[in-house]
């Protein structure tokens, strides 16, 4: 959530709702998206919102795109497709845009959209997101952190891998159905990474930054057991942990730090000067590690949601 929320008149304003963009209104909003970024230093729209831009409709995705005099201002998307918990949304407002109320509009949107039951992002926690999260009567609820460190000094003792545990590259098309399965395992708990779908895989196997050198997969008996999926932002110099995950009955022997040593290994190896992950604040044991493991918060993710 990247917006304002000070109200103004402005007729020429119009919101409409689309289950899936043209590939024009789709490239209007990732130029839209692009200069969010550059202005706040932070994307507006997580990866998997920006994925869900292009390749048709998807079960219970809604795009809103807010236009002044036809030309794109602001997008939401909205994402109904957790079972149990409020629809999630997020939306922005393009940096010429803003101070006119359109934040505030969106938001309305969202919250009748999904009958006032709605979870919201606000990447980087921004204040003026943070304002209008309240104005739109939303409270705090989940705190998402991103943390990095250097890997110029990089020094890790060599990963000691549970008995019988071997690890080797992902192999595109032949493990495909094997991870999705220990993944959707693994992440049961976590509603984004755990929904991951066949056709979430492809997209990002189609994206420039993946490398099936950088995914791990740690295997006992033939059987998957865990994983570290390693990305890049060539343009940042930055090396990333994507996702570590292990099976559960796999967990407790030292598997995940052993998969995360491993993949900084390979990041450093790239010439890298730093690596980031992603971890939730309440996730105690995993923060520890990885603090252990030298990373310091650099910034964080806010998610508000309805009271109802």
């Amino acid at each position: 959530m990247s917006s304002d929320d000070t109200v103004r008149a402005f007729p020429a304003r119009s919101i409409d709702t689309y289950s899936a963009l043209t590939p024009d209104r789709a490239e209007a909003v990732l130029r839209l998206l692009g200069e969010a970024a550059r202005v706040d230093g932070q994307q507006p729209v997580s990866e998997q919102g920006r994925l869900q831009l292009r390749g048709g409709t998807r079960p219970g995705v809604s795009h809103l795109l807010l236009t002044v005099e036809g030309e794109p201002a602001g997008y939401a998307q909205l994402e109904d497709t957790d079972p149990v918990e409020a629809p999630a949304a997020e939306l922005v407002v393009h940096p010429a845009h803003r101070g006119h109320g359109h934040g505030r509009a969106l938001g309305s949107a969202l919250l009748a959209a999904s009958g006032k039951r709605l979870r919201v992002w606000a990447h980087g926690g921004h204040p003026a997101a943070r304002h209008l999260a309240q104005v739109l009567g939303l409270t705090l609820f989940r705190e998402l952190r991103q943390m990095r460190r250097s890997l110029t000094d990089l020094e890790l003792p060599a990963p000691t891998l549970p008995e019988g545990v071997t690890v080797r590259a992902f192999a595109p098309g032949k493990d495909d159905a094997a991870w999705l399965a220990v993944n959707a395992a693994a992440f049961a708990h976590h509603p984004e990474q755990g929904s991951l779908t066949q056709r979430d895989l492809d997209a990002r196997k189609a994206e420039p930054w993946f490398d099936p050198a950088g995914f791990f997969l740690a295997e006992r008996d033939g059987e998957l057991v865990g994983f570290h999926w390693t990305k890049t932002h060539a343009e940042e110099g930055l090396g990333e942990v994507y996702v570590v995950g292990v099976r559960p009955g796999a967990q407790g022997g030292g598997l995940g730090k052993a998969l995360t040593t491993i993949g900084l290994r390979h990041l450093a190896a790239q010439q890298l000067p730093a690596a980031m992950l992603y971890v939730d604040a309440d996730n105690k044991a995993a923060v520890s590690v990885y603090e252990r493991l030298g990373f310091r918060v650099h910034e964080t993710d806010l998610m508000y949601r309805t009271e109802t």
